[in-house]
């Protein structure tokens, strides 16, 4: 009983990693409608770079960690030796993202960040999969009231965000996983492309 039941999860669990996969083979293969306004972004963050502006990310949990990721790759190198180009996520302070959600309430943590150092010529990328996260919409608040350029990156329906956003780059899908697989795909695009 015990060795059929270790088989017919071990099944289970192959179809699972296989039908896992398919999801992202079709999402990705959906995702390519976006092309145009992955490249649109490309040249929004190239002309602020250009022009002595710097990239400000922002996102929770696997979003913040997408942050991360994209400023490692430009601040870094992506592909080939190049000068550093300017990027910061705007959580990488633990005791600046601690003390404002202390003092201030953690809606206030990417926005407060934001009001201490960005500028007009700056370009903000907001992560959310929902498009709804109170922190992000309360730092898309303070990008426009500073004249920024804001670029979203979210899920199916934006959420939110959508609206407030000068550029939305939105996975068509409703799964957290495929849209985080999506958006490191399109975070490596925007490097390569800017690099």
């Amino acid at each position: 009983m015990n060795g059929n039941w270790n088989v017919s999860l071990r099944i289970d669990q192959t179809l699972r990693i296989a039908a896992i996969w398919e999801e992202h083979v079709d999402l990705a293969k959906a995702t390519v409608d976006l092309v145009p306004q992955i490249s649109r972004a490309v040249d929004l963050i190239c002309d602020s770079l250009s022009k002595g502006g710097q990239l400000l990310i922002a996102g929770n949990g696997g979003s913040a960690a997408d942050a991360q990721h994209i400023v490692a790759e430009l601040t870094g190198r992506f592909l080939r030796e190049r000068r550093p180009l300017r990027a910061i996520a705007l959580h990488g302070n633990s005791s600046t993202l601690t003390a404002v959600a202390n003092d201030y309430g953690f809606n206030e943590i990417f926005s407060r960040e934001l009001a201490a150092h960005a500028r007009s010529e700056d370009i903000f990328l907001a992560i959310s999969t929902s498009g709804n996260s109170g922190n992000i919409l309360r730092a898309i608040e303070t990008a426009r009231e500073k004249k920024m350029v804001v670029i979203g990156l979210t899920g199916e329906s934006g959420g939110k965000m959508k609206g407030f956003c000068d550029l939305c780059l939105c996975v068509p899908s409703n799964s957290t996983a495929r849209i985080q697989e999506m958006h490191i795909v399109i975070g490596h695009a925007i490097c390569e492309l800017v690099e």
